[in-house]
């Protein structure tokens, strides 16, 4: 069994994530954390039936015999409780969208660190990451490279960290060419560069999750695309990640670790 301290605790994935973690009888949640100045601070978690651990905003508490924290909040406060929980030798299962280059150079160079790092944790998500690069490599410059990205209207970072994952997919699939990268487009902008890939972000309601990657030749399109209608899949590869992780030496990983892809 391995015990997990999850932060956001409150949110809709720390919700998912605790409610499958409960239904999973490898896991036992060993502390919940939220941000200061929460109303549940001191309380404990609605889905624990009034079980302990109570919800608190000190993360070194949170963590005290935990294996693995679980992380879906924001980039500043996952680095926060990522540098405690690798001081400790805890290690960090990271969902966090958001994170830039200089926030995973934080993270890979914190000594003795074990983390997996995706900024989408669904299996589904992570095989298309796969085949993005894949048919990225076969269709070459010969087909256009589009993606198109909806989430809720909650979202704060846009595009998604799943659309710029897909995209550095393609890239990678092509990897000599000196492609243009193109985030919207507006007004007379003339015909489309040959080297483009253009990213679009759409925000509205509820929509959990949507991308689509196009490549656009002539004569046909080539459209992969994945559709999540629950958070639960996210959270369901957390879980997974981390079961596979407290097995694993120190290193940064990504889910296509965890998968074998």
């Amino acid at each position: 069994m391995i015990k997990i301290a999850i932060t956001g605790a409150c949110g809709k994935m720390g919700r998912a994530i605790t409610k499958l973690a409960l239904e999973d009888a490898d896991i036992e949640i060993a502390g919940f954390i939220e941000m200061k100045g929460h109303p549940m601070i001191g309380e404990t978690h609605d889905l624990m039936g009034g079980r302990p651990p109570v919800i608190t905003d000190d993360a070194g508490r949170a963590m005290h015999g935990a294996d693995v924290i679980v992380d879906f909040t924001e980039a500043k406060a996952s680095l926060e409780c990522f540098k405690i929980a690798s001081e400790k030798g805890i290690a960090g299962v990271i969902g966090t969208t958001g994170l830039k280059d200089e926030d995973m150079r934080s993270i890979q160079g914190a000594r003795g660190a074990r983390a997996v790092v995706s900024p989408n944790m669904s299996i589904g998500m992570n095989i298309l990451f796969d085949l993005a690069r894949r048919v990225s490599s076969l269709v070459g410059d010969a087909y256009d490279a589009e993606i198109v990205e909806l989430h809720h209207r909650w979202k704060k970072d846009a595009p998604s960290g799943s659309a710029l994952k897909i995209k550095d997919a393609v890239l990678a699939g092509q990897s000599g060419r000196q492609w243009i990268e193109v985030f919207g487009r507006e007004g007379i902008i003339g015909e489309r560069e040959k080297d483009e890939i253009g990213i679009m972000s759409i925000r509205g309601g509820d929509i959990v999750g949507e991308h689509t990657l196009y490549f656009a030749g002539i004569g046909e399109r080539l459209e992969l695309s994945h559709k999540a209608w629950s958070r639960d899949n996210f959270a369901r590869g957390a879980l997974i990640a981390a079961k596979w992780l407290v097995k694993q030496p120190a290193g940064v990983y990504s889910m296509k670790d965890v998968l074998g892809l």
